[in-house]
């Protein structure tokens, strides 16, 4: 039996929603219509995507605990060319604390409790009992994986597993800067800014993770122009803030997109207004 659908299996049997990662971590299709591509909705691609499925079954909305499915023929292909096998921190209450260099790495010794520690390729996993939103790039060199997100399996790592300490979720919780310093305006004859009533905003942040959300083809085209939207009407007023766009690239990782494609489209968008 293949040595990763051999790790996988040892890890379902343990309640640990698997899937299969090509070699580069990208992650495969769980459906017969999603693989090889054949729907172009897989991460990491360029072309707008077609997916029709019922449900999200791309990243981290593949893994899974059955045996059936992870054996079955479906996933055949896939455990064959895997290059590693990932799992889904958030399907059992943990949060991984991902630190790609020494420097991230002193950063959380000095500012984060003891935990257990997985070594990686450039760094540490620093996992965590409890659960919280994912969000990459909180600081240089950090990431946080735990709900509607995937980290490598890298073995089950030293130490004592600690609980979820506020010093991590402040990372995401604390009142972020804005995308990029802008002047605000400010209506003739005084008063608010529009675009800074948190109504206003907060119904347009969310009509756009729905609009994600519910894309059932060309995920790709309609995250970009999702994001073109919130741009156009909350970009020039200073609104707009880390956690907003954060919000945004978490409803279009949960539909298959990748961290980079997410900010190319982000930075794109961005240009196409002037910005």
């Amino acid at each position: 039996m293949n040595t990763h659908l051999t790790t996988a299996l040892d890890l379902a049997a343990r309640g640990v929603p698997v899937l299969p990662l090509r070699v580069g971590k990208v992650p495969f299709g769980n459906c017969p219509a999603c693989r090889g591509n054949a729907c172009g909705g897989r991460p990491n691609m360029k072309t707008p995507g077609r997916c029709t499925c019922a449900r999200p079954c791309h990243a981290w909305a593949a893994a899974a605990t059955d045996p059936t499915t992870l054996t079955g023929p479906g996933w055949a292909p896939a455990w064959r060319q895997a290059g590693a096998v990932a799992y889904h921190p958030g399907g059992i209450g943990l949060t991984v604390v991902d630190l790609d260099d020494a420097h991230a790495i002193a950063w959380a010794r000095r500012m984060l409790p003891a935990s257990r520690t997985v070594p990686t390729t450039r760094g540490e996993h620093w996992i965590y009992q409890g659960v919280m939103p994912s969000v990459n790039g909180v600081r240089p060199g950090v990431d946080i994986k735990s709900t509607m997100s995937y980290a490598r399996w890298l073995g089950p790592g030293t130490g004592t597993m600690a609980p979820l300490p506020d010093a991590v979720r402040a990372l995401v919780a604390a009142k972020p800067s804005p995308v990029r310093p802008v002047t605000v305006l400010v209506p003739a004859g005084g008063g608010e800014c529009r675009h800074r009533t948190p109504v206003f905003l907060e119904r347009g942040i969310a009509m756009a993770e729905q609009r994600i959300t519910g894309a059932t083809s060309s995920v790709h085209a309609t995250v970009y122009r999702a994001f073109l939207a919130v741009l156009s009407t909350h970009g020039r007023c200073g609104c707009l803030t880390d956690a907003h766009t954060a919000r945004l690239f978490t409803a279009a990782q949960a539909k298959g997109e990748s961290a980079r494609h997410c900010a190319d489209a982000w930075s794109n968008a961005r240009t196409a207004l002037g910005m």
